[in-house]
C-alpha cells in the first residue's frame, strides 16, 4: 500500500519538497506518493483533517499542538506526524543546517565563533542545533536589541549566546556568519560592519535562488572563503523530515 505524505501551506507553489521526497523515495525504494496542499487561511484546520481522512501519514508544515523539543525551542514547527489520534510537531530546519554546513560543506563547527544575523523564527530554529555542536561562541545580531537579547536569555542555559546591534560587532570577526534575516528576499543586505569575516570563514544564506544573494556577492568580495546558501539546509532539513 502506498503511503501518503505531504506539504501544506499558502502560498505552497513554490515549495520543492514534492521532487525532493519523491528523490528520497526513489533512492529508498520507498512506496509513498507525496503531494503539495494549497490550505485556506481560515481553513487550514479542516485541510488538514482531510488529508488524515485519507489516510495521510504525514505532513510537512507549520503549525502544531504537541511538539518535540527541539520545535518547543524555535517556537515553529514544519514537520507534522500522525499516530493514531496523535499528531507531533518537529522543527528540522536547525538539524537541516548542521548537516550541510558538517557533512556536506565540511566546516567544524567545534570552536568557532559564529554570527547570526536576524532574531526572528528563522534564528531561533537554529540557534540550539548550532550550539549542541560546541562552537566557541555564538553572536546574535538584529536591529530590534530586544529581540537579539530574548533569544540571548533564552538560550543562554545551553552555551556562550550573546545578543546586540550591529554596532556590536565592529572590530570582530568570525568563522560563520549566517544570515537569517529576510534582507536577501528584497536584494537588500544587513549593516554588517567591514572586516567581519575571518580568515577561512564560511557565509551561509538561509535563503536561496537561482543566484547568488547580496548577502553572498558582498562576503565574497569581503574574505569571505567558503559561500553557502540555503539549498543544501532545504535538502538536510527534507532528509531529516523523511
Amino acid at each position: 500500500m502506498t503511503d501518503l505524505y505531504a506539504v501544506i501551506g499558502n502560498p505552497i507553489a513554490q515549495s520543492k519538497s514534492p521532487q525532493i521526497h519523491a528523490a528520497f523515495a526513489r533512492e529508498l525504494d520507498e512506496d509513498l506518493r507525496y503531494e503539495a496542499i494549497l490550505a485556506p487561511r481560515d481553513g487550514f484546520a479542516a485541510a488538514v483533517a482531510a488529508f488524515r481522512a485519507a489516510g495521510g501519514r504525514g505532513l510537512n508544515v507549520t503549525v502544531a499542538t504537541e511538539r518535540t523539543e527541539r520545535a518547543e525551542q524555535a517556537g515553529a514547527v514544519n514537520t507534522l506526524k500522525f499516530d493514531g489520534e496523535d499528531a507531533l510537531g518537529d522543527n528540522t530546519d536547525g538539524a537541516g543546517l548542521v548537516r550541510d554546513i558538517q557533512d556536506r560543506l565540511g566546516f567544524v563547527l567545534s570552536g568557532k565563533s559564529v554570527l547570526i544575523m536576524g532574531a526572528g523564527g528563522a534564528a531561533r530554529g537554529v540557534v540550539l542545533p548550532l550550539l549542541r555542536e560546541k562552537p566557541a561562541s555564538i553572536a546574535i545580531a538584529n536591529r530590534t536589541v530586544e529581540k537579539a537579547l530574548a533569544l540571548q536569555r533564552l538560550f543562554a542555559p545551553f552555551g556562550a549566546v550573546e545578543g546586540g546591534d550591529y554596532a556590536r560587532l565592529s572590530r570582530r570577526q568570525f568563522d560563520l556568519i549566517v544570515n537569517a534575516t529576510s534582507a536577501s528576499l528584497t536584494g537588500e543586505l544587513p549593516p554588517l560592519p567591514p572586516g567581519v569575516f575571518a580568515s577561512g570563514s564560511l557565509a551561509y544564506d538561509m535563503v536561496y535562488g537561482d543566484e547568488a544573494t547580496r548577502f553572498l556577492i558582498h562576503a565574497r568580495e569581503h574574505g569571505a572563503a567558503q559561500l553557502a546558501d540555503g539549498w543544501g539546509m532545504l535538502l538536510a532539513q527534507a532528509a531529516e523530515s523523511f
